[in-house]
């Protein structure tokens, strides 16, 4: 099985769990940001799609970043036609973290079964994040 669904706006990244200090104690959080966008990430994929994979999974994570209002428009062209790719904030590994861990007990038990991962990072005029899940396929074994 396969499913493809679009997660839009800006693609954001994973941020580092915060801590704090109350009465002599330390606990640690979640960033409010992170939980927002990855409560996005999950309703956009069950309202989308939906259904649990199974098995080992390969996963496909495209985030389409906006144009810097600052570019020329020739650089803008080379931007949208994949010439020049997206090399600032995020980082590719926190862009999967963070679509991954949001889609855990939702698309699939957990994702330590996802087994291959490609991650790019593009430009466009419309940000989102698209994302390809599919169940690996075995051939005779």
């Amino acid at each position: 099985m396969e499913v493809k669904f679009t997660v839009d706006g800006e693609p954001k990244g994973k941020q580092r769990p915060r801590v704090s200090v109350k009465n002599g104690f330390a606990k640690a959080y979640t960033p409010k940001q992170t939980v927002i966008y990855e409560n996005l990430v999950r309703y956009t994929y069950s309202s989308e799609v939906g259904e649990k994979l199974n098995g080992e999974i390969e996963a496909t994570i495209i985030g389409y970043f906006p144009i810097p209002k600052s570019t020329s428009k020739k650089e803008r062209e080379r931007m949208l036609t994949g010439k020049v790719l997206h090399t600032k904030k995020i980082d590719c590994d926190n862009l999967a973290k963070i679509i991954l861990d949001s889609l855990n007990e939702v698309a699939y038990d957990d994702d330590k079964q996802v087994c291959r991962l490609m991650v790019e990072k593009r430009y466009s005029e419309q940000p989102r994040v698209e994302i390809i899940l599919r169940e690996v396929e075995h051939d005779g074994e």
